[in-house]
């Protein structure tokens, strides 16, 4: 069974670079037909996709995020990285790592289909 773990620093300092990385467990990230997916929740907002990578290495950006993230992944250790540049407060959210048979802005919405797996997110606070 999958298993998705996302780690990260907790709290980042404003201008700096945020990076946080998703350990899967029990299935490949290499596997045919899936995207690993970042997805945020920031305070009072919806959930936002940040961007994915697919299992044959291509990556996706959100409009949002594009000229700040950077999506990776280390298939040794079968690992997703996200990091995000110039964060501000505005970047304190948790921040999840989800498994799919898709990419972009519908992601979120399919966090409760059986084809999809999360983490259970991390928190990240931006702050000086």
């Amino acid at each position: 069974q999958v298993q998705l773990q996302e780690s990260g620093p907790g709290l980042v300092k404003p201008s700096q670079t945020l990076s946080l990385t998703c350990t899967v467990s029990g299935f490949s990230i290499t596997t045919n037909n899936y995207y690993w997916n970042w997805i945020r929740q920031t305070p009072g907002k919806e959930l936002e996709w940040i961007g994915a990578i697919a299992y044959f290495g291509a990556t996706y950006y959100s409009p949002s995020f594009k000229t700040r993230a950077s999506i990776r992944r280390d298939r040794p250790e079968n690992q997703i990285t996200l990091q995000l540049t110039s964060v501000t407060p505005e970047d304190t959210g948790i921040y999840y790592c989800a498994r799919d048979l898709v990419w972009g802005a519908m992601v979120p919405g399919r966090r409760n289909i059986t084809s999809a797996s999360w983490g259970q997110g991390t928190q990240v606070i931006v702050s000086s």
